[in-house]
């Protein structure tokens, strides 16, 4: 039966002697593409622990921290169906309990924090300054909370899925890191917690950015490596109907630095707005 704990206290208790724990960490409003991470924890684990938190540190000023959508009840439903054995929805209290709130606002006050790789101001991070910081920081802490042997991350978030290798890579944690294959609709679309603010029209729109990647990761394959004059058409693309490019850019899967004429391992990665809603997508190609 699944239990649902929102003490760090109460899931140490829990969890205490339990053997081989897999862990999916979330921010909730959940899909097939968290239950995917879900069952792989299932098929390779004895016992699954999905955390469900909105994490404030890796929300920047201006985003969508207070809109993000909350979906606590249908998501334990979920998680249940899929076999989960605990849910831990822990406070903004729980995670940080030095928080303090006036009429400013709420303060973390968070003084320790993990400072990511330089890859992490680049990409994403580039225009979101601090939220990888605001990411391994809050993956720390759930680890440490947790423990768990294995911890599951979908690929869909690729620039994310690198800098939590390298936490764990770094920090010495003794966790095994599996990346899950991005999920995706019929059209090509990535599953989303954001992909929710879409209309039906941009929902349509929105597979065209997938598609974009595709017609790179044909022309490599076709022996062009002409890779910025690749990105460039696919930013002409994209924009052209309407949509917002962050960046389109080919990088070395193994790095994420840009990628050069000798790399066999690359990833075809793209953020762009439509309307007001932010995608991410990418496709990894082995040569």
């Amino acid at each position: 039966m699944m239990q649902t704990i929102s003490t760090v206290a109460e899931l140490r208790l829990a969890l205490n002697n339990k053997p081989n724990i897999g862990f999916v960490p979330t921010m909730g409003n959940l899909h097939a593409g968290h239950i995917h991470l879900v069952n792989l924890a299932k098929q390779q684990c004895d016992y699954v622990v999905v955390s469900i938190f909105v994490n404030p540190l890796q929300f920047g000023a201006n985003e969508d921290l207070a809109n993000y959508p909350r979906t606590l009840e249908a998501d334990c439903e979920k998680l249940k169906a899929a076999g989960c054995d605990i849910v831990f929805t822990p406070t903004v209290r729980e995670m940080y309990p030095q928080i303090t709130q006036s009429a400013a606002g709420i303060q973390l006050n968070q003084s320790m924090t993990i400072q990511p790789p330089a890859i992490a101001n680049d990409l994403c991070g580039a225009s979101r300054p601090g939220h990888f910081a605001g990411v391994a920081t809050v993956v720390a802490k759930l680890f440490n909370i947790v423990q768990p042997q294995t911890a599951f991350f979908g690929k869909k978030d690729f620039q994310q899925l690198f800098i939590i290798r390298e936490l764990v890579k770094q920090l010495n944690y003794p966790i095994q890191i599996i990346a899950g294959e991005t999920v995706r609709e019929a059209s090509g679309l990535a599953l989303s917690s954001r992909n929710g603010y879409l209309s039906a029209a941009q929902k349509q729109e929105a597979a065209v950015l997938n598609q974009a990647l595709q017609s790179i990761a044909s022309a490599i394959q076709s022996q062009n490596t002409q890779f910025e004059s690749l990105e460039n058409a696919a930013k002409i693309r994209l924009n052209a109907t309407g949509w917002l490019v962050d960046y389109v850019t080919v990088r070395s899967a193994l790095t994420l630095l840009p990628a050069s004429q000798t790399d066999k391992h690359l990833v075809i990665l793209a953020a762009a707005k439509i309307g007001n809603t932010r995608l991410i997508d990418n496709i990894e190609l082995t040569l």
